[in-house]
């Protein structure tokens, strides 16, 4: 299995899923370096990264470091940070990192692509996400459900670009990490996006596992008044779902993350801000822009938004 590109790999935002992924290729003996807050950088260095995961529990020892200048030498970088954090990290990086890295960006949203490549000439791929985990205090990873990424490129791909994606897949699935390259990838974060706008707040506001959510006959129609404003921005956006697809997406998750509580929920807990302006405040805002009535999403991002007011 070659892997002539990506020997020195950097996870930016040691957060859930760049612990996770990071964690899974550190542990499969890939030269892996998480960019971590000084405290979490501290914990891990001491004692490494504790993986709490369904298929193993096991203590990783991997690289981390609290210093963006260690991206000097990286062939590929993780981007892992929240949303809101996309455009300063990448001012701050864009002149460290070599100008032959790539960039895969395993964000939540659809806007960070866009946002990275306005500011760096580096190739930035998006990564569709499908994992369950959180961190409990600052080294312990655990592990929810799934763990699969789908990549691509936001614009037609060219033969070199596809050389570029399947040597990540090839990196990542010697890690044990599912991974396809998907030729219609912005179909898929949209998907991916819809799912996101269906539970992380609710999940958020209610303090409440996935599975707990939809036994509720009132949270299901909440969700379904959500999809259906969802599916008509998207429609306006270029972007085809059917309702019968939309509502399999949504219940999937539930099946195969059960017990997760959203990112939402994590960061309204540490009172931490969250990434509600990139999710359903964003079809708010392009439901705005295209005259489209969106009372579900507003609510939710209306009620998210309040409690990240109380304490901030």
């Amino acid at each position: 299995m070659k892997l002539r590109k990506f020997k020195k790999i950097y996870v930016l935002g040691a957060g859930a899923v760049g612990c996770f992924f990071g964690g899974m290729l550190a542990r499969s003996n890939k030269d892996t370096t998480l960019i971590a807050r000084p405290e979490r950088a501290n914990a891990i260095s001491a004692d490494g990264l504790e993986m709490q995961c369904q298929k193993f529990q096991e203590i990783v020892s991997i690289n981390v470091s609290h210093d963006l200048s260690a991206l000097t030498d990286a062939d590929l970088v993780l981007l892992c940070v929240k949303s809101p954090d996309t455009e300063n990290t990448m001012k701050q990086v864009s002149s460290i990192i070599p100008k032959e890295a790539v960039i895969l960006s395993l964000q939540n949203g659809v806007a960070n692509v866009e946002i990275a490549s306005s500011i760096t000439n580096n190739p930035v791929y998006p990564a569709v996400v499908y994992v369950a985990c959180g961190m409990h205090g600052q080294r312990v990873l655990k592990h929810h459900g799934r763990g699969e990424l789908l990549v691509g490129s936001i614009n037609a791909i060219s033969p070199h670009e596809l050389e570029s994606l399947r040597e990540i897949c090839t990196l990542f699935e010697s890690a044990d990490v599912p991974c396809k390259v998907a030729p219609n990838i912005l179909r898929d974060m949209w998907l991916k996006f819809l799912v996101n706008c269906s539970y992380n707040g609710i999940s958020g506001i209610g303090q409440i596992a996935y599975g707990d959510m939809v036994r509720m006959p009132e949270i299901v129609q909440l969700i379904e008044g959500i999809t259906k404003e969802f599916l008509a921005v998207a429609s306006r956006k270029g972007i085809q779902i059917s309702l019968a697809e939309a509502t399999h997406a949504n219940e999937l998750i539930a099946k195969t993350m059960a017990t997760q509580i959203s990112s939402t929920a994590q960061d309204l807990k540490r009172y931490k801000k969250t990434e509600i302006d990139y999710l359903n405040g964003y079809i708010v805002e392009l439901g705005k822009h295209f005259g489209i009535e969106t009372p579900f999403n507003s609510s939710i991002y209306t009620m998210v938004k309040m409690l990240e007011f109380k304490h901030h």
